[in-house]
């Protein structure tokens, strides 16, 4: 396989540069219209009565190749060297007349000074895919002169028609158009063009046009040593040569010398170099542990130090709840000394204005009773939906205002990380929709045609085939017109693994085949595209194939016009033995297994497992897809369900998202509560003493309306 990706053609026989076809305009005797010869590279025999025009395409050839000083024209035919010249060819002399007199005899021309013409010869190598075209413009600047002309080198293939007519014999004109295209060169005289257009044929000296020269029109070879030494062969001084072999060969012998000097001494290095790389392995060991201790006190210190921060925040927080407790208990005695100075005060008044005194205050703590009355329902309604006491007593309440913090950060990090999920499952969405997608479109080709083909292969073709309004079944892939046969189908993923690239091949006639090379290099494919020129096959005889050769279990479609080829080629790349046990697949020099283990050459063995062997959904032979279409469909519900199950996890997070941020508003909220007096609205407070009445010394007491 290596050694056809490194062939350039099938044969030798084309090597090299050849004529393609040769084309004259207004030359001799071929007047008015284009006259093309077709040689397509190959060897021609031209051949004709007398006077039909051989010699006279033979000198638009020599008149292509050779400088006009040292072109004798129609000697092919045997004639003298002044019967036909340059300016004969282009007026397109064809007979003589006598004159009036009847002494003189004059030349009768078919077309006169304003009329020009064309020579042009396309040369192609196929090896290299290359075209080279030379080509020749004539005409007349006066009446009695030679005509004119220029030169022209173009590495492309062109054609009179198209390139060089349709500029209203302005030469002008047609020199313009031609300087537009990149590709073509223009000479004045013929030494440069003769240069350009041998260097496009590798022609390093003249020897080659010499030989072509004399040979072309030749009769007639008199003593052929003398032609060949003449022609053919190029003088050289031989003693400079041997002297130059001579020295060469002392070069070679020091060289050699060099050469066993420095391997003794690589030799004598090696065991040393091979300490150095121990030396510094070890050197690089010591260090890399050396690094992990040292990184050890770092761990230990940020342990340590992180079981500090805990114990310190732990401190911090019951000195809050004592500090908390110190001021509720300081604040009791202020009131409780105060009360017990309004006591004081109002025995020691026993009037009346101490009433006064006690319905405000009753209405101050009404107003502060409501007020923490309002916090704690609210502090009841966020603690129930953590699960917390509703009405808390103080301990309760400092236990909750502990724990609050730390169950906000676990809310949070779980909030964060059911973000973190989300987004996952988001990605994970968007994949399995793209593949649903994918899967559709490609279910969406599949119904809509037979073959296996992927739908990006379909593509491709199918805008090659609307570029250049064909059918599809004109350029069909190799895949398309081969199958693994029913009896066989055990081997079929082998089959298909070790054909998978072959089947994604387009095959293109000879007939399409210039238009498809022209539009896959001018297009951008966005993608891969192999293609196989498939020349017209002879008849030949069945190829030798192994008893058990892979071939024998593929049937290829007999309607196609690419049988031969086709059959022709599976013989010569995929001829492996199908091997059901590993002993004689050892033995086999190509062999295949039905796992798909390939050999080939006897050395290479190849096994490519990363796809399933029996993944339909990948394979590509045959001209019905039944089955492919069934794969897909399965894969596709199989994917609707993982997207309806992602969807699923999706609301479920979307809830624990929504009930995560509940409970955090609610931790915000019981948070912003850091007094339990701001919610104790039930403790009793000590009630005011009743003004006693002095003349019964008895205490009443008072109103419940003034009760606090």
């Amino acid at each position: 396989m290596q050694e056809q990706l490194l062939d350039f053609v099938d044969t030798d026989t084309l090597a090299g540069f050849r004529l393609q076809h040769l084309e004259v305009l207004n030359w001799g005797t071929f007047d008015n219209r284009v006259w093309r010869l077709e040689v397509n590279g190959e060897n021609g025999l031209l051949t004709g009565d007398i006077g039909s025009g051989k010699s006279t395409l033979v000198d638009a050839m020599t008149t292509l190749l050779i400088p006009a000083q040292r072109i004798a024209y129609n000697k092919a035919a045997g004639a003298l060297n002044k019967e036909r010249s340059l300016r004969s060819y282009v007026q397109g002399y064809y007979k003589s007349e006598r004159s009036d007199t009847g002494h003189n005899a004059k030349p009768v021309a078919l077309r006169d000074h304003n009329s020009y013409s064309v020579l042009l010869a396309v040369f192609g190598n196929e090896g290299y895919d290359q075209q080279v075209t030379l080509a020749q413009v004539f005409w007349h600047k006066d009446k009695q002169g030679q005509p004119a002309r220029f030169y022209l080198v173009a590495e492309d293939a062109l054609a009179i028609r198209e390139h060089l007519a349709n500029f209203n014999n302005d030469i002008k004109t047609l020199r313009k158009q031609l300087r537009d295209n990149p590709r073509v060169q223009l000479f004045d005289t013929f030494n440069p063009y003769e240069a350009a257009f041998r260097r496009l044929f590798g022609l390093d000296n003249d020897q080659a046009l010499e030989l072509f020269h004399q040979t072309v029109s030749m009769k007639s070879v008199g003593n052929l040593t003398d032609f060949v030494r003449e022609h053919m062969l190029e003088a050289f001084s031989v003693q400079p040569r041997i002297d130059g072999l001579l020295h060469h060969f002392d070069d070679l012998s020091r060289a050699h010398e060099a050469v066993l000097k420095a391997r003794a001494q690589v030799e004598a290095l090696t065991p040393l170099v091979a300490d150095c790389d121990r030396h510094e392995q070890s050197t690089q060991e010591r260090q890399r542990w050396e690094h992990y201790r040292d990184t050890l006190k770092v761990y230990f210190a940020s342990h340590r130090s992180r079981l500090l921060e805990q114990r310190l925040a732990n401190l911090a927080t019951e000195h809050d709840r004592q500090s908390r407790n110190l001021k509720r208990q300081s604040e009791a005695l202020t009131e409780q000394r105060g009360q017990r100075d309004q006591l004081k005060d109002a025995i020691s008044k026993q009037g009346g204005d101490r009433l006064e005194q006690i319905a405000t205050e009753i209405s101050r703590l009404n107003k502060e009773r409501d007020r923490r009355q309002h916090r704690a329902s609210d502090y009841a309604r966020h603690a129930a939906h953590l699960d917390m006491a509703a009405q808390p007593d103080v301990d309760t309440f400092s236990r909750n205002l502990n724990t609050l913090a730390t169950r906000k950060e676990n809310v949070e990090s779980q909030s964060a990380a059911l973000d973190n999920e989300q987004t996952e499952l988001a990605m994970s969405l968007r994949e399995h929709k793209a593949q649903h997608e994918e899967l559709e479109r490609e279910l969406t080709s599949l119904r809509q045609r037979r073959s296996n083909i992927h739908s990006r292969q379909i593509g491709i073709r199918d805008a090659l085939c609307e570029a250049l309004s064909l059918n599809a079944d004109e350029l069909p892939f190799a895949g398309e017109l081969i199958r693994v046969r029913e009896q066989d189908t055990t081997w079929e993923g082998a089959a298909e693994r070790v054909l998978h690239n072959f089947a994604l091949s387009l095959l293109v006639s000879d007939t399409h085949y210039a238009a498809v090379a022209d539009w896959v290099e001018k297009t951008n494919l966005r993608g891969r595209l192999v293609y196989f020129r498939v020349r017209q096959t002879q008849t030949t005889a069945p190829p030798q194939l192994h008893p058990v050769s892979l071939v024998h279990k593929l049937d290829i479609r007999p309607d196609s016009e690419f049988y031969g080829w086709i059959e022709q080629e599976l013989a010569r790349r995929f001829d492996y033995a199908c091997c059901d046990d590993l002993s004689q697949f050892r033995r086999e020099s190509r062999a295949i297994t039905p796992a798909g283990q390939i050999k080939a050459g006897d050395q290479r063995h190849e096994k490519d497992d990363r796809h399933s062997l029996n993944d339909r959904s990948r394979f590509v032979l045959g001209w019905s897809n039944e089955q492919k279409i069934a794969t897909l469909e399965n894969q596709q519900a199989d994917l609707e369900k993982t997207i309806q199950q992602l969807g699923e996890q999706w609301a479920r997070i979307g809830k624990d998202r929504k009930r995560l941020a509940e409970q955090r508003d609610a931790m915000t909220a019981l948070l912003q509560v850091q007094d339990f007096s701001d919610i104790d609205w039930r403790t009793p407070r000590p009630r005011p003493w009743p003004p006693c009445n002095r003349k019964s010394r008895r205490w009443r007491p008072l109103p419940a309306s003034l009760t606090p």
